[in-house]
């Protein structure tokens, strides 16, 4: 017996920007894919047209391009079994539509949105719900209930009609969830679902998808939990069609939740917590929704966050590289209950990324910000700040407010530091430090270190005092590397120009 070749696929609507939480369910099903040897597919499902969003499929291939899920197959990257976009294969659908109501697994029905709008509003009046079931579907416009001549008079009319799947009668469907495990289901608790309408000519999400998905020959279906419950309707359907031999394996992933644990992440709580629930930035007609690219996070980070958020390795580990997450990933591992998002460990993964990458190419990137603020240094040079500075921060964009007095002069002093270090004999002292530094002919930080000790205990002074004091005049503030190193990096004149604008400007 040959062995199926994994082929996933991740299939998301384009009517918006793509939440994290769609992010998460792509980063399983390429993990998967990948640790097996297999295809990710990106298919676009967009048989939804009232809902379709311009430029939202772009958007999701140039999200998947920044966080590095190649994609083997889709609407940009073609492949041997596309079209890749629901709206290019309708001709397939209305095919597999017309077979079911031919084997009597479906049926028209011309029940106007208006009619079952009242028949709702009469069942809530009576505390009851309706439902197109097989309880109700008798006593409704349908192909059930109507004459066959008076079916086909309609449809010739030109009358609309959608095609309702035939659930049947007290059958338990059973699937082995490859995060839940065992699932059974009862389908006399289940309606009769609308795959087909006349108005657009497209099927609805439940047709499309198993069609596509037999078509494609995907062999896992690894989504979000919020899809559980359409997992009878879809065995069913594979069952209707004689499709059962070659079903894919199902897998439901657990939520992402707020940080407060209660309830599904949503944008509202980005807004609130000051942090982005996408992955790069979408406009919105009243401003920009932030994307966790353009707020500054490395997607080897944002990867990393992800991957963690429902899974987990079984070791102590928290930090991995794609291909370290491909080698380890596994389905098994996947958590049942829900995954809190935690914004200050979305940080610290990003600071711990940062830290990772090589001063080299970290200075690359910071270069950008020093030519804006009218800086041109050697990549040495930064590099060199960056490594002194770069445990720090959690952010590039966080690196000029660590270690701009490496590139220019303070121009303010913290209050509270010169309230504290700035007195009694500190100034005079450091007026009689200037030629004593200014005679050094060595500029290193243990030669700078041991000249202004040996000033310091000639004067008697606390050298705890002297040397904060001391950076006050160099940094501005009481914060900053070794300050020695600051010292000999600068160099001798700036250092000695400090010294002297500090004792002429602080008060």
């Amino acid at each position: 017996m040959t062995t199926r070749k994994v082929r996933v696929r991740f299939a998301p609507s384009p009517t918006g920007p793509l939440h994290i939480g769609g992010v998460r369910t792509a980063l399983f099903n390429y993990l998967f894919a990948k640790k097996h040897g297999g295809d990710f597919i990106l298919r676009i499902e967009d048989t939804d047209s009232t809902r379709f969003v311009k430029g939202a499929e772009e958007y999701i291939n140039e999200s998947m391009e920044w966080l590095g899920m190649t994609i083997d197959e889709g609407v940009k990257q073609g492949g041997d079994y596309g079209p890749y976009k629901q709206s290019e294969r309708r001709e397939i659908y209305k095919k597999y539509a017309d077979q079911l109501v031919a084997t009597d697994w479906a049926y028209y029905a011309f029940d106007t949105p208006e009619e079952l709008d009242a028949l709702r509003a009469q069942a809530e009046a009576e505390k009851k719900t309706f439902a197109y079931d097989m309880h109700t579907r008798k006593g409704l416009k349908n192909s059930l209930s109507l004459s066959e001549n008076e079916v086909k008079q309609r449809m010739e009319a030109g009358e609309p009609w959608v095609i309702r799947f035939k659930m049947p009668e007290n059958t338990e469907v059973k699937t082995n969830d490859m995060v839940r495990g065992s699932v059974t289901f009862n389908t006399n608790t289940l309606d009769d679902k609308v795959l087909y309408k006349s108005a657009d000519q497209l099927p609805t999400y439940h047709l499309a998808n198993i069609v596509d998905d037999h078509m494609m020959d995907i062999s896992h279906v690894i989504r979000g939990e919020e899809w559980l419950p359409s997992v009878p309707l879809h065995i069913m359907l594979y069952r209707a069609l004689n499709w059962e031999d070659t079903m894919p394996q199902f897998a439901h992933l657990p939520l992402i939740l707020k940080p407060t644990g209660k309830g599904k992440l949503s944008k509202r709580d980005g807004d609130k917590g000051g942090f982005p629930v996408f992955p790069l930035n979408w406009q919105l007609e009243d401003g920009i929704a932030a994307g966790y690219r353009e707020s500054g996070y490395f997607p080897e980070a944002v990867v990393n966050l992800l991957a963690l958020l429902g899974w987990n390795p079984g070791t102590e580990q928290e930090l991995f590289s794609m291909d370290e997450l491909i080698q380890l990933f596994s389905i098994e591992r996947v958590n049942k209950s829900g995954a809190r998002f935690d914004p200050d460990k979305a940080r610290w993964f990003n600071q711990q990324h940062l830290v990772r990458k090589s001063n080299e190419e970290l200075a690359e990137l910071f270069q950008a910000e020093l030519k804006e603020r009218g800086h041109e240094r050697e990549n040495g040079y930064v590099s060199e700040v960056v490594g002194l500075i770069k445990e720090r921060v959690n952010f590039v964009s966080e690196l000029w407010e660590q270690c701009s007095f490496f590139f220019e002069a303070p121009v303010e002093y913290d209050a509270k530091v010169v309230k504290k270090r700035w007195k009694g004999d500190v100034p005079a002292f450091m007026t009689e430090l200037m030629p004593v530094l200014e005679q050094l002919d060595t500029w290193q930080a243990d030669v700078i270190k041991a000249a202004i000790a040996e000033q310091i205990e000639a004067k008697e002074l606390g050298f705890g005092l002297v040397m904060n004091a001391f950076r006050l005049a160099l940094v501005g503030g009481g914060f900053g590397p070794d300050l020695m190193t600051i010292a000999e990096m600068i160099g001798k004149e700036e250092t000695i120009q400090r010294l002297k604008a500090a004792v002429e400007n602080i008060g």
